[in-house]
């Protein structure tokens, strides 16, 4: 059966005349903002955005804050559960690659990044909200992403993946606004200052399924820290451009999708806190409905659970079922 389970990566240019996929999840961040009137001129600065903190983090031999530009591939892996053909757009993510103009050189930028999940969005929109009606004060169940996890391992050994890419990916999202963290003594010179918490979020849980480690640093210039999920050494298997890459790209989607965390007037402090009600940050250029993304988490995850998650339910646990997590996955996570 495990042959049956096989991959197939596309990728598709992230640029001001960027067109989604049908396939592509409504709600992911780059593909929100290729909609309406302003979609053009909204690709166009969040484009700028990303190459002004590239070159802004990259100021090595940079004097004038110009030599590096970004582009953006979203990639994107649709599993063929039967080997009939038949695909579900499963994961997308997105890769960037670095144009040292002064060298007139490509470099690899980060793989992983953006994070985008159907069955994520079955998750969280589905399971988990009819969960916490029938159980309001209990956690989830112990399995709860389970299948999403092993499928996202399962893609990363695919042969599709590693001949596509030689590193593992690194995932920056936003950190938790129900969570604490606490600025440590640690730095490093591309991540910044480290937060630590001791309370992980359902998010962090849900990641270390996929067999991801997840650590918070706060870049220098940022107003709050990024979470970093990871699955080797965050520290020493990228180099400082690559880490750069991630951290300008992603930081920038956050500072459109999360002023008030992200593009914030006051930098965090020492024992911080994340709020989506704070109310002293400013606005980007950029146009974006999030009501209307939140709205569309569920249609998609009703998606997932009528396209995916039912037509092949058994198959999916009879494969889950004899999947074997890496080892460092399979371990609880000491709090």
């Amino acid at each position: 059966m495990s042959k049956q389970f096989t991959y197939s990566i596309s990728s598709i240019r992230f640029d001001e005349n960027y067109q989604p996929a049908d396939s592509t999840r409504l709600t992911t961040n780059f593909a929100n903002l290729a909609r309406g009137e302003s979609r053009q001129e909204n690709l166009r600065k969040t484009l700028t955005m990303i190459n002004n903190r590239f070159n802004d983090l990259a100021h090595w031999d940079n004097p004038t804050a110009d030599r590096y530009s970004v582009e953006v591939d979203i990639i994107s892996a649709d599993l063929d559960i039967e080997g009939n053909g038949h695909t579900f757009p499963v994961i997308e993510t997105l890769k960037t690659t670095i144009i040292d103009h002064k060298e007139n050189k490509r470099i690899d930028g980060m793989i992983g990044n953006s994070f985008s999940s159907y069955v994520r969005d079955y998750d969280f929109s589905i399971v988990l909200p009819a969960h916490f009606e029938k159980n309001p004060k209990s956690p989830p169940a112990d399995d709860f992403g389970d299948l999403h996890g092993k499928l996202f391992q399962h893609l990363l050994n695919s042969e599709a993946y590693q001949t596509n890419f030689n590193k593992q990916p690194v995932i920056c999202l936003s950190v938790s606004s129900s969570k604490v963290y606490q600025r440590t003594g640690n730095q490093h010179p591309v991540l910044g200052v480290e937060y630590r918490q001791d309370e992980y979020s359902l998010t962090d849980d849900y990641f270390h399924k996929m067999g991801l480690t997840v650590r918070y640093f706060m870049p220098a210039g940022s107003v709050a820290p990024l979470a970093f999920y990871f699955a080797g050494d965050l520290l020493s298997d990228y180099t400082d451009l690559e880490l750069i890459s991630a951290i300008a790209t992603m930081e920038t989607f956050q500072k459109i999708y999360r002023p008030e965390i992200y593009n914030a007037n006051s930098t965090a402090s020492h024992v911080y806190q994340p709020s989506l009600k704070y109310q002293d940050y400013s606005l980007t250029q950029v146009v974006y409905d999030r009501e209307e993304r939140s709205q569309m988490a569920v249609t998609q995850g009703k998606f997932a659970e009528e396209q995916f998650i039912k037509p092949y339910r058994n198959i999916l646990e009879e494969w889950a079922a004899g999947f074997a997590v890496s080892s460092s996955t399979a371990r609880k996570r000491a709090a």
